[in-house]
């Protein structure tokens, strides 16, 4: 579990699926008796001293169907969907399909982008011409992964979650052949160091997680 400030007040929390029941329930012992609201988007648990803790369902809208809202939640939150991970830095890249927890496929790279030069004059414009170059390719590079793993497999994704760096994902946004992928999209964006197996491979961790917000009592 994973626990951060939120913006306005309170704090935001992560927790795994597998452990979301047991949250719960010590949500409830130390807040006193809870009353529940639900929505297709979040899930609302207020305990008798006035805490809240606002649950955003994973990959909206809650579907699961039986028990009451947090049964269904909890069902929701559980339930093995297959996923597909684009993650870009400059300069690196990884793709991966996911079946729950596992990775089912997946392709990793990267491409040189050297860093800005503190030269000036003509040193400093060819230096930023071959920069721009570098950069392009390595651009052109992270598309190719994402068609490759992801593009023939869109219809049987039921998401994609992008990471990385904002700037270099967005700047795949113009390629149209990705443009399916993006269709995808989901929250939340992972913000992960550079996209290395290992890292591709822990991302379930982030993305299955059921974030919630909490707002103790004033």
């Amino acid at each position: 579990m994973t626990s951060r400030p939120a913006a306005g007040g309170g704090r935001w929390v992560s927790v795994g699926p597998e452990r979301l029941g047991r949250w719960i329930d010590g949500f409830a012992e130390r807040h006193g008796p809870i009353s529940v609201t639900a929505g297709e988007e979040a899930v609302r648990i207020e305990g008798a001293d006035g805490a809240v803790a606002e649950c955003l369902v994973p990959f909206p809208p809650l579907t699961a169907a039986g028990g009451g809202p947090l049964a269904r939640l909890t069902t929701h939150a559980r339930r093995e969907r297959r996923i597909g991970v684009l993650l870009v830095r400059l300069g690196g890249h990884a793709a991966g399909i996911f079946q729950g927890d596992e990775l089912v496929s997946s392709k990793v790279g990267s491409r040189q982008v050297h860093g800005r030069s503190a030269a000036g004059g003509w040193s400093q414009r060819r230096f930023a011409r071959r920069r721009e170059k570098q950069v392009d390719l390595a651009h052109d590079a992270a598309a190719e992964v994402a068609l490759r793993i992801l593009g023939p497999h869109v219809a049987e994704l039921e998401a994609v979650i992008l990471g990385g760096d904002r700037r270099a994902v967005d700047a795949l946004r113009a390629d149209r052949r990705l443009a399916p992928v993006f269709a995808l999209e989901a929250e939340p964006f992972l913000t992960v160091p550079d996209p290395r197996l290992a890292v591709l491979t822990g991302t379930p961790a982030q993305f299955r997680a059921v974030r919630i917000k909490v707002v103790d009592p004033g």
